[in-house]
């Protein structure tokens, strides 16, 4: 029998409680003149780039594990650990496009908007959407320098003192980044929401 861990399900639970809440904020902005299509991507890019965010959260502690193997000496298990954050942040990447390809069409929807403000707060969550794909192309780059670093290290070849600790300081800032622009596309669409109550 197939079971679920306790992080699994909370994540399951959070997805459920998106998806209702799309369904009913799909409704309600149609009944309120909203362009459908401006609504339908505005909410599945909030889902993909909240997706982005946990998952880039997740690898905080990947990270302070790296570090501590790093400090070690264990190369073997950073190498391990910094090849699986790279296989995430391939999912997160293809999690990107398709976030792209909604923000696409957020903007092409948006001058169905008629308030000239909430274009503007729109055009702000766009804005920051965008600036969550451009921090984890950054993300992605740091993690592929620390792979690097790590398998210099590991074959025996002599680097900088403290070069991992800087690429982790350097994706913990990345990580942090994504969290506050995906923060400002959320209080961007709250204000839209309520110009166009």
């Amino acid at each position: 029998m197939l079971t679920f861990s306790r992080r699994t399900k909370i994540i399951a639970a959070f997805v459920a409680v998106i998806a209702v809440g799309y369904g009913i904020a799909l409704y309600w902005q149609s009944q309120n003149g909203i362009p459908k299509d401006f609504t339908a991507a505005r909410l599945q890019s909030a889902i993909i780039a909240q997706n982005i965010v946990n998952n880039s959260n997740q690898s905080t502690a990947t990270l302070q594990t790296i570090n501590e193997d790093d400090r070690k000496g264990d190369y073997k298990d950073a190498l391990a650990l910094t090849t699986g954050l790279i296989a995430k942040s391939q999912d997160m990447r293809d999690q990107a496009v398709e976030l792209s390809n909604q923000v696409e069409n957020m903007t092409k929807a948006l001058s169905d908007v008629k308030d000239f403000n909430a274009q503007q707060a729109a055009l702000e969550a766009i804005t920051s959407r965008l600036a969550v794909i451009n921090q984890l192309v950054n993300y992605s780059g740091d993690l592929g320098k620390l792979l690097n670093v790590l398998q210099a290290k590991f074959s025996g070849t002599p680097t900088t003192e403290g070069q991992v600790q800087s690429l982790v300081d350097q994706i913990n800032i990345d990580v942090n980044a994504i969290n506050n622009f995906n923060a400002q596309a959320g209080q961007a669409m709250d204000r839209f929401d309520n110009i166009e109550k």
